[in-house]
């Protein structure tokens, strides 16, 4: 009876955030609330919200202030050549954009942080997808699976989680598995590309000489700001796209566009919030931040309560300054903080019920007996709906060792049940019970739901992409 109401809680959830009858707050809050009264345990409703939201409060905190501190980077100008980078790259290429943002994903996933990928890819790309008219979801679905792919770094989550709950190193699960993931992120950057194209295809290539006239015309958006005059073109028409070598392709006008190409800036460089005197402090101070996440010198709540603090004192020493910032970041923080606590109820009545289990239990006794010497290939795609559907705590540690010992009876290792394990961390990454895609999806303005129509058969393919190389590679 658990087994078919935890499947109809999260089934109930999903439908209602995708065909936007609740916002995702709403139902996290009232459709596990409903199902508690369901099982039977009402009374207890209060005691699985407050053992929820004790256990998700270091990450709301955490995510309060690295908001706040990401956001006072990007205030003051710490971010500007990155973006100015990517722009260089991609110049006004819906696909190049697209590619750009993979690239940058995966490149700051390399601390081990999916709330801190987020945050400063959106910061990074929003501007541009936002004045060149892109679809915003092809932004967090492509942020999320390149995350979801370096999520699988020793110092990311999953890989230790394996390794704790199986007793193994983390090196000897990752290391072997690292061919494997290759694949998958370049399967990641393919699907970019083709979705870059696509993007192009709707939407057409502007120039960079024709998103300048445009910034001219509409001097009251802040975000972008131009900075060519000589260019000429339709202004804010709906006619001025180009699709490849016609239409304004002159050589005049691509010297033009090279000599813009330098001067296009996706922030406004005037803005009042830049620090240039301060760039290297600011950089020094990111760069121990991260470093101290990785190293784990402190909880990370802790070391962003601390980054924000300095962040804000040293660059705005005025108090005025200081609150001014903090308002500007305050609808993010409450958004996103909100969606965590909403997240608790969920968790909270999920693990509290007993729901969590018994779905554990009834998918690994559904195995048929004859899969028993392919457990490895069946642990990797059942970590597909699994990571998705429950925590990773809960699958590597209620799951993993109960699908290792029916491994185990067949002759599979343990470190081939760890490896597939990992398969599904793609996907795992845009579930409703990762905090840090309310981050995502909060700062890019998406619906959740529509974040999650669009990811889920993409990284669902990324995640058998990435299956397929290790059984392949013979890894799994």
């Amino acid at each position: 009876m658990l087994t078919i109401l935890g499947f109809a809680m999260i089934a109930t959830f999903l439908v209602l955030i995708m065909m936007k009858k609740m916002s995702p707050i709403a139902a996290l809050v009232l459709i596990p609330a409903l199902f508690c009264v369901f099982v039977g345990k009402g009374a207890k409703l209060g005691d699985y919200v407050i053992d929820g939201v004790t256990s998700l409060a270091p990450t709301a905190a955490m995510l309060m202030f690295a908001i706040v501190y990401f956001g006072v980077m990007i205030d003051v100008g710490l971010f500007d050549p990155v973006v100015r980078g990517i722009l260089k790259f991609a110049k006004a290429d819906p696909m190049r954009i697209v590619v750009g943002t993979a690239i940058l994903a995966a490149i700051v996933s390399l601390d081990g942080d999916g709330s801190t990928t987020f945050m400063i890819t959106v910061s990074a790309m929003y501007p541009l997808y936002k004045r060149l008219k892109m679809s915003l979801v092809v932004m967090t679905g492509v942020a999320a699976m390149a995350n979801g792919v370096m999520n699988t770094l020793p110092w990311g989550g999953p890989t230790a989680r394996a390794a704790t709950a199986l007793k193994l190193d983390a090196s000897d699960i990752f290391v072997p598995m690292i061919p494997a993931l290759a694949v998958g992120l370049l399967g990641v950057f393919v699907l970019s590309y083709v979705l870059g194209k696509r993007e192009r295809k709707r939407l057409g290539m502007l120039t960079l000489n024709e998103v300048l006239v445009e910034e001219k015309v509409e001097e009251t958006e802040t975000v972008l700001v131009g900075a060519g005059s000589g260019a000429s073109g339709p202004g804010a028409s709906g006619t001025d796209k180009v699709t490849g070598g016609s239409g304004s392709g002159t050589d005049a006008d691509a010297e033009d566009e090279a000599g813009d190409a330098e001067r296009f800036q996706v922030l406004d460089p005037n803005r009042a919030t830049l620090r240039p005197k301060l760039y290297w402090f600011n950089a020094l101070l990111t760069l121990t931040l991260l470093t101290a996440m990785i190293m784990e010198w402190l909880p990370i709540p802790v070391l962003f309560l601390i980054g924000a603090a300095l962040a804000l004192t040293v660059n705005f020493p005025h108090i005025p300054d200081q609150k001014a910032r903090l308002a500007a970041h305050a609808d993010n923080v409450l958004n996103v903080s909100g969606m965590v606590f909403a997240a608790a109820v969920f968790t909270g009545v999920l693990q509290g019920t007993g729901m969590v289990d018994h779905m554990a239990r009834w998918m690994v006794d559904v195995i048929p007996e004859g899969m028993g010497p392919h457990m490895a290939l069946v642990t990797g795609i059942l970590s597909l709906p699994l990571t998705y559907f429950m925590s990773n705590d809960g699958f590597y540690f209620g799951v993993l060792p109960v699908l290792a010992e029916a491994g185990a009876a067949h002759g599979v290792t343990p470190l081939e049940m760890a490896r597939a394990s990992l398969v599904g961390q793609p996907l795992h990454m845009s579930s409703p019970l990762v905090p840090a895609v309310y981050v995502l999806v909060g700062m890019a303005k998406v619906e959740f739901g529509d974040h999650t129509k669009f990811v889920v058969k993409w990284a669902a393919l990324t995640c058998l992409i990435i299956l397929g190389a290790g059984i392949l590679f013979g890894i799994i």
